[in-house]
């Protein structure tokens, strides 16, 4: 038996003796026309097309279409007719294509898209970005009910943590960099994590490190330097694990039945539970351009103001002195590294709780709190 693992959002192209086979594993996705393939995708509906049915199949369009979708593209070619009809029409470039030597026997399995997790229910505790504070992040989660406890050194040092009955932490990413102590913070939050207590999504902070831990060239600035530093002390098998645990980190994560997303600098409506390169770009650096601001960083707009939708977005990357809800979303950066707070937001109480930073570890790159609208096109 030949088995293909698809996700339950996409759009599938078939090819050769797919009438039967489409019929059996698509039929309520699939589509007769181009324009209903816009509409079922951006209802986020898996979406597919026999190419038996159409006289022409434009790639080129189909792609652009799934482009804005924020969805990936799959090709399944069946039997040699198959094969050279999907060949002929260029869709042997699609990165996700399956070949099969027939319809029969073959199975397809269905799974959710890594970004949706919509059965992790809370409640959660969902903490700002930590910026390698971990004795505020220590104090922060005693509040919140959780019990830390740091022992040992060197290779012998470990976090033991002891769960809020009945809630997780959530954290935003950005985990290091700025601040004294980052690999105690990834103790925390590995232990954390591993253990089941909490969930994460990567920040860019986070996966710029990841990249210097797998030696990449990174120039280090942004605070890197002093996270640079601090591991240089640290074991090569205990960088190896946060090695392992930032490349297993996941941009945004929609939760909670669909009523929550966390993303380390926000996501769209239009992004939620989806995932390529666009929405990962998106939930870890907000919406962004090349061109500079005054303050001489990439420009930085304030996506939220035009964010309506239902499902609430905890965000951080932009330090603000108070989070606050913006429409249905909040920022829960409020600058510890800087002097400022380390904040959580308990979910779905929306409670706002935070502790006082223990002094300002680094210097403010542009004025605290949320950027301008971005300024529409003429």
């Amino acid at each position: 038996m030949s088995e293909i693992v698809l996700p339950d959002f996409g759009l599938v192209l078939l090819f050769g003796e797919s009438t039967e086979f489409a019929q059996r594993w698509f039929s309520a996705a699939l589509v007769d026309s181009f324009d209903e393939v816009v509409t079922q995708l951006a209802s986020r509906r898996l979406t597919a097309i026999d190419a038996n049915k159409l006289a022409k199949i434009d790639l080129k369009y189909l792609g652009r279409v799934a482009t804005d979708s924020y969805a990936r593209v799959y090709v399944i070619a069946i039997g040699s007719n198959g094969a050279e009809l999907a060949k002929r029409t260029g869709s042997m470039a699609v990165m996700d294509w399956f070949g099969l030597p027939s319809a029969e026997g073959a199975h397809l399995r269905f799974e959710p898209l890594a970004t949706d997790r919509r059965g992790e229910m809370g409640p959660f505790d969902i903490i700002g970005d930590i910026h390698g504070c971990a004795d505020e992040l220590v104090e922060l989660l005693g509040l919140l009910g959780y019990q830390i406890a740091l022992t040992g050194a060197g290779t012998e040092r470990f976090a033991t943590v002891t769960a809020s009955p009945g809630r997780r932490a959530f954290f935003v990413g950005d985990l290091i960099d700025r601040g004294p102590d980052g690999p105690d913070v990834m103790r925390i939050v590995m232990a954390m994590v591993q253990a089941g207590h909490a969930l994460c999504v990567a920040g860019n902070h986070d996966t710029a490190f990841g990249r210097w831990l797998e030696g990449h060239k990174t120039t280090l600035n942004h605070g890197l330097e002093a996270t640079a530093r601090q591991f240089s002390l640290e074991s090569p098998q205990f960088r190896d694990s946060v090695l392992t645990f930032i490349d297993g980190l996941k941009a945004h994560l929609w939760v909670d039945g669909g009523r929550l997303a966390i993303a380390h600098a926000g996501v769209k409506q239009s992004m939620l539970g989806r995932s390529s390169g666009k929405v990962r770009a998106f939930a870890l650096y907000g919406d962004t351009e090349p061109k500079k601001s005054p303050d001489g960083l990439p420009s930085r707009y304030h996506w939220a103001l035009d964010d309506h939708g239902e499902t609430a977005v905890v965000y951080g990357h932009t330090p603000v002195a108070e989070a606050a809800w913006v429409n249905n979303t909040l920022c829960v950066d409020t600058g510890c590294c800087y002097g400022g707070k380390l904040t959580a937001v308990r979910w779905p109480e929306r409670e706002i709780v935070s502790v006082q930073a223990r002094a300002n570890y680094a210097v403010l790159g542009r004025a605290l709190g949320h950027p301008p609208r971005r300024p529409k096109r003429d």
